[in-house]
């Protein structure tokens, strides 16, 4: 539950709707900051008009801040703010009729002639700046004359693009008719790096749009309502020379379309490093691809060694080879179908488990023993997956080897907890002789274990006795590995 939330649920009478209807304007409360020039707080009315909260706070991006303090959290019991008291009956503005130095002024938020909230606009009177700034100016009066009327935030966008625009990234204000009555230099010159070589002043928006579009077949409608200023949404104009990004934010007053403010960003740089990231990825995963090829191909040609092997010593040497470097190939297959470099590793864990199953079937006269799974081992990076896949094919194979004679299943659970995997693998064999240390061995498989695991992961490993009988091996290893010095 969100800050707003919990305070609308906890302190307020407010609805389900209301709260829908302060989360879309705290969505565009960048927009009104930056338009008014000015610091925003929202208040909120507590039980029976007991006073305000302060739920939310912003700076602008487009001036300095005249409320250096951090006001959320705060509350006001009535009579404190008449400005907050008189707008919340009132239901009207509240103007601060300071001509110089920090003005203040109250806008109700109404939601079906209901005030839900109070926004308190913190302004420098001093210094308006130049055209810009007025532009910027009249369009938060329109703005927060809607936020009054309950026509702002709007609901309903035609639709959603990435990256979307600020005010200070590019600004369009167009007319009634859908002609650009003012355009920032920001976003002239994303205008001209679509290609655009007139000015844009009194030209159809919407029809410069359909020109520069320059795709065959027609024009999305989406774009053309947004830049006609008829819906509000944001929609992306891509043509062969730049991308840009266009938000549209109808202007409305007593229900009617007044104009509207179309925000501009150029995103061709954006694009460009998605398309190199794109590129750069679908490169790695088929490297990956071309390994795991390799790896197999290796894997085969020791399957094929082994079966020549005339000593039982050669054929399970070659044997113990090839299903290393099978897991190392079930690693790379994971990486090949899966962006960026981390691995659904339960898929992986599946394969090697049916590696190591598939193996011990082969064994003459004994009963098959089976694997059984329990926990998610959820995402690894790969350069932890490799490694943890190796121990856990030795340690598989090793408790399906000492497991005999019994055929009770090997079990491997998984857990995650304070960055750290912990994965254990209990048989239901024999077990180990008392007093016996399970690291004293020439067992090249548990000399691997423990390499990968203790030396290149700085994990730890334990073997011991598992209750009421067999082997318990237990792997704990961070998710992310140490960094070197």
């Amino acid at each position: 539950m969100t800050f707003l939330s919990s305070v609308v649920k906890d302190r307020t009478d407010l609805e389900d709707e209301d709260l829908d209807h302060l989360q879309a304007l705290l969505a565009d409360w960048t927009l009104l900051a930056d338009l008014s020039l000015s610091d925003l707080v929202l208040w909120i009315p507590t039980w029976h008009g007991k006073g305000f909260f302060a739920a939310a706070q912003i700076r602008p991006a487009t001036s300095h801040t005249n409320v250096p303090e951090d006001l959320v959290g705060e509350f006001i019991a009535p009579g404190r703010r008449v400005d907050l008291d008189k707008a919340l009956s009132t239901r009207r503005k509240v103007v601060d009729p300071t001509d110089s130095g920090l003005r203040v002024d109250a806008i109700p938020v109404v939601l079906n002639e209901k005030v839900i909230a109070v926004i308190s606009r913190h302004t420098n009177a001093d210094g308006r700046g130049g055209r810009l700034e007025q532009v910027y100016l009249a369009a938060a009066e329109d703005l927060m004359e809607m936020v009054a009327a309950g026509s702002f935030p709007s609901t309903g966008e035609v639709s959603k693009a990435s990256q979307a625009p600020r005010v200070g990234d590019g600004l369009i204000r167009l007319s009634k008719q859908g002609e650009v009555e003012y355009v920032s230099p920001n976003a002239a010159s994303a205008f001209r790096r679509l290609g655009l070589a007139a000015d844009l002043i009194n030209q159809d928006l919407a029809k410069i749009v359909a020109k520069l579009q320059k795709t065959p077949g027609p024009v999305d409608e989406a774009i053309m309502l947004v830049a006609a200023g008829r819906a509000s949404g944001e929609v992306e104009l891509d043509n062969s020379t730049s991308v840009v990004t266009l938000r549209g934010v109808p202007l409305l007053r007593n229900d009617e379309r007044i104009g509207a403010l179309v925000l501009v960003r150029d995103v061709a740089d954006l694009r460009r490093k998605e398309k190199a990231l794109l590129t750069k990825d679908a490169t790695i995963r088929e490297v990956h691809h071309r390994v795991k090829n390799n790896l197999q191909t290796v894997a085969a040609l020791l399957r094929l060694q082994a079966r020549r092997a005339k000593s039982d010593e050669t054929r399970d040497s070659l044997a113990e080879a090839q299903r290393r470097v099978s897991a190392i190939a079930v690693v790379h297959e994971a990486l090949s179908r899966s962006p960026g470099e981390v691995i659904p590793f339960d898929e992986v864990i599946n394969q090697v488990i049916a590696l190591v199953t598939d193996a011990s079937s082969t064994i003459e006269n004994e009963k098959p023993i089976s694997i059984e799974r329990q926990g998610e081992f959820g995402e690894l990076p790969a350069e932890i997956a490799t490694p943890i896949a190796m121990a856990v094919v030795e340690i598989l194979q090793n408790a399906i080897e000492h497991g005999r004679p019994t055929v009770e299943p090997v079990q491997i659970n998984a857990t995650k907890s304070g960055g750290q995997i912990r994965i254990t693998i209990t048989d239901g064999g024999p077990g180990i002789k008392k007093g016996k240390d399970a690291f004293a061995t020439d067992q090249l498989g548990l000399q691997i274990v423990r390499t990968l695991i203790v030396d290149e992961l700085g994990g730890g490993l334990t073997i011991s006795a598992n209750s009421p009988t067999g082997v318990k091996a237990e792997i704990v290893a961070p998710i992310a590995l140490r960094k070197s010095n």
